[in-house]
């Protein structure tokens, strides 16, 4: 709840604040990588899962559509930017 109140209180643009309010798309790339690591029948090394999670999201990585409202994140990243400038600040008046 508190990431989709950061987006508002970002003043993201609507369009952009409508995909990025969701988490439909990160759940969709798990659920990919779900069913592709259900194959594996003995795991080994460590490396192991991180190379079968990255093989997963390589196929999950077929299905991603443009981000409606991509025309809008360098807004967002001035906003994030401004941001953690802020907070920066205010975490140094905090110490001093």
């Amino acid at each position: 709840m508190e990431e989709t109140l950061t987006v508002h209180r970002l003043r993201v643009p609507a369009q952009l604040r409508r995909t990025l309010a969701s988490t439909n798309v990160i759940e969709s790339a798990f659920s990919i990588v779900e069913t592709v690591c259900r194959n594996v029948k003995r795991w080994r090394a460590g490396d192991h899962i991180e190379r079968w999670v990255g093989s997963g999201l390589l196929v999950a990585e077929r299905q991603f559509r443009k981000v409606q409202g991509y025309r809008e994140i360098p807004v967002l990243l001035t906003a994030l930017a401004n941001a953690v400038s802020k907070k920066g600040v205010a975490e140094d008046v905090k110490v001093a």
